[in-house]
């Protein structure tokens, strides 16, 4: 019953990238080479290529080749490439390029030109094939098959890495491969972020099917480069304004040879990148330099606790006392489904909340019966628990006059004496007064009402004792 995916990510309080220079917005271009190595019998593949081209709903040809999707990959190493090669080094904006190992095997000139440019270059994978139904094993031969080709091809190993049509074993493979500064197989947010595989801490920096030319070619997607272009000023208009506002982000935009290589949807590129030109404070980095100042600002810190991935035994001795003597919540909270998003103190008090609010109205009772009376005979007796003793000293009441022990200890069986258990309040989001005051008003209360406000007084506490030991 654990839950793999991260719904949590950075939460309402991401942090501060301190981009060089102050920058508010990282924008960096990503340009795909995949041009020789799709899909094609040529290349020992079952059939042709029918992704990412300009025959919309193309299907594969089973043991034969596609001569219409085949030319239009070739336009992008031909005539594509250069265009946007041109457009990039005249503007000086430095470029990572996503590298499939056996398109490179076949370009070498536009390999050169990358590399005279100063350009990065990632690996894309071996082949531009799909990887959903991959066995793990031929994966991860085809992972160090592509380092090796990238090697021979650009005199270089990788240090980044996107497969694209990836399965649900890439992330964990290239990570275990080692050696790899960053991936981006994810969508999943604005900044970089760690990834913990296995002991190992993997840098990702998300990448984007949105801001990604190749909506040129899928349904619902841009008809025209000045819808390109709108779509990527309304995208950098935005984080650049959450930018300057204090919460800068990275803008990732994607980019193929035979798409945005073509002259209409060019044009779109093109005046994106004059737009941004009229801003101050815009880093236009390659994706390594990305991933090197993230290592640099916000180095990977090994969490204290992770709550989802504790045995039962470690768990309930960390956590079975956050709802007094009640470690019948924390066991049934593991035994529950729990996930990353757990791990924080607002998401591991929404778990035992939850198994709080789910269990019977006597177990309920029997939670609001094991909490000690305020300023009562046990604290006189010190034998609150650690928690209560502290929570119960700062709001002074371990230092009662005899006058206010007095009242605490009429008020106490007033209400013991009417709702049949203590009263309860989170006495850390009180002063004494407070307390003695809101004391007074809740024995006005009826039964079930007196019952529900007791409840969530229970569930602030157990807040308040998680944020004592885990993060937000």
């Amino acid at each position: 019953m654990r839950y793999p995916r991260d719904m949590q990510g950075y939460g309402p309080n991401p942090p501060k990238a301190n981009w060089p220079g102050g920058a508010y917005v990282a924008v960096q271009f990503v340009l795909n080479y995949e041009e020789g190595g799709e899909n094609n019998i040529l290349h020992g593949d079952a059939g042709s290529e029918a992704f990412l081209a300009d025959v919309i709903g193309a299907a594969p040809w089973p043991d034969k080749r596609h001569w219409n999707i085949e030319s239009m990959y070739e336009y992008g190493a031909r005539a594509g490439f250069w265009r946007l090669h041109r457009l990039f080094t005249q503007e000086k904006i430095p470029v990572t390029v996503y590298g499939v190992a056996t398109a490179f095997a076949r370009s070498p000139m536009q390999v050169t030109a990358m590399q005279e440019a100063g350009w990065e270059i990632a690996s894309h994978g071996y082949k531009w094939v799909e990887h959903k139904d991959m066995p793990e094993e031929l994966e991860r031969a085809q992972i160090h098959e592509a380092i090796h080709l990238h090697t021979i091809a650009t005199g270089e190993r990788p240090t980044g890495w996107y497969t694209g049509r990836c399965s649900l074993n890439t992330v964990n493979l290239v990570s275990e491969e080692g050696g790899f500064e960053y991936v981006s197989d994810t969508y999943d947010d604005d900044l970089p972020y760690w990834r913990e595989h296995k002991d190992h801490a993997q840098l990702i920096i998300p990448y984007t099917l949105s801001a990604n030319d190749m909506r040129f070619v899928t349904a619902s997607g841009f008809s025209d480069g000045e819808q390109f272009f709108q779509f990527l000023k309304d995208s950098f208009d935005c984080l650049y304004a959450e930018g300057k506002a204090g919460s800068p982000k990275m803008m990732s935009i994607g980019l193929h040879c035979r798409l945005a290589g073509q002259p209409g949807r060019f044009m779109g590129l093109k005046r994106f990148i004059d737009y941004i030109r009229g801003f101050e404070f815009v880093w236009t980095p390659r994706r390594i330099e990305i991933a090197r100042h993230w290592a640099a600002e916000h180095p990977y810190v090994k969490p204290d606790l992770v709550p989802s991935q504790m045995d039962k035994a470690t768990f309930v001795e960390k956590f079975g006392s956050i709802f007094e003597h009640s470690p019948w919540i924390a066991e049934r909270a593991w035994d529950g489904e729990l996930a990353i998003a757990n791990d924080t103190a607002t998401g591991l008090h929404f778990a035992l909340r939850s198994q709080f609010r789910m269990a019977s109205q006597a177990e309920r009772m029997a939670v609001l019966r094991a909490h000690p009376d305020l300023a009562g005979k046990l604290a006189a007796a010190k034998r609150l628990t650690e928690a209560s003793t502290a929570e119960q000293a700062s709001a002074g009441l371990d230092a009662l006059t005899d006058k206010e022990r007095e009242t605490f200890t009429h008020l106490n069986d007033a209400y013991t004496a009417k709702f049949g258990f203590p009263f309860i309040i989170a006495v850390r989001d009180h002063t004494k007064a407070q307390i003695l005051d809101a004391f007074e008003r809740r024995l006005g209360n009826e039964q079930e009402t007196e019952f529900l406000t007791a409840c969530a007084q229970v569930e602030r506490i157990a807040l308040l004792r998680l944020r004592a030991m885990l993060p937000d």
